[in-house]
């Protein structure tokens, strides 16, 4: 295994765990989330009501002590969630807080991360959605908050070592055991380790890679495809 590290953010979650798992026998794999990944060989445990400064530092400190100077050979931003409405919901407001906090303030702390403990020629992978690529009326606390996701992955072209990548990874549904209770299971969800298949060929091969892209990732009749668009 070596000393290579790896972040995975979001790491206890449904992708998330699949993620670790993938890169458990290759990497030092830190998990960072609200509740400890087992499989993981360090855990950074969240605590619920801190800011976004808050917890960034946070999460810089803990890096700082777990690294002890070493760099990470990719920071892979797995966290997110899904609360929908429109602004007749009274739970609209809410809703999108909890959107921008669970997706977009975990991608900006992974881009912050990224700047201080990347190696060069690293790897940074945030987790938008397809669908936000367009208008989401009946989920716009969703739709907001992966939508700027995709904006972040688009601008940040200065402030990383040299040569790190930054993609955008762009499901349209994960074969998840929350979306397996909600919603009826058909031949276009993609599996969980179809995407940690993904993220280790490009942590394998960052070179081949444009940066600041954005990756759908489409599954028809079983077969799983990533597109760039």
């Amino acid at each position: 295994m070596g000393s290579k590290f790896i972040v995975i953010y979001g790491g206890s979650g449904a992708l998330g765990s699949t993620v670790v798992e993938k890169f458990k026998s290759s990497h030092k794999v830190i998990s960072v989330d609200l509740r400890e990944n087992g499989s993981a060989h360090h855990n950074i445990l969240l605590t619920l009501g801190l800011g976004l400064n808050e917890q960034g530092e946070f999460v810089e400190n803990q890096l700082r002590s777990i690294l002890e100077g070493q760099k990470l050979e990719a920071i892979i931003c797995v966290a997110g969630g899904w609360a929908g409405g429109d602004a007749s919901d009274p739970k609209f407001l809410s809703n999108s807080a909890l959107m921008i906090e669970q997706s977009l303030w975990t991608s900006l702390i992974s881009v912050r991360m990224g700047s201080l403990f990347l190696k060069e020629s690293g790897l940074l992978v945030l987790t938008g959605a397809k669908p936000a690529l367009a208008p989401t009326p009946g989920m716009v606390p969703y739709g907001v908050a992966k939508a700027g996701v995709h904006f972040l992955t688009q601008s940040i072209t200065s402030g990383l070592p040299k040569d790190v990548k930054t993609v955008c990874i762009m499901p349209v549904t994960l074969d998840t055991p929350m979306n397996r209770k909600f919603m009826t299971h058909d031949d276009t969800w993609t599996p969980l380790e179809h995407v940690a298949d993904i993220l280790d060929g490009w942590n394998s091969n960052t070179m081949d890679l444009k940066s600041n892209s954005l990756c759908a990732i489409v599954t028809t009749k079983g077969e799983t495809k990533c597109t760039f668009v």
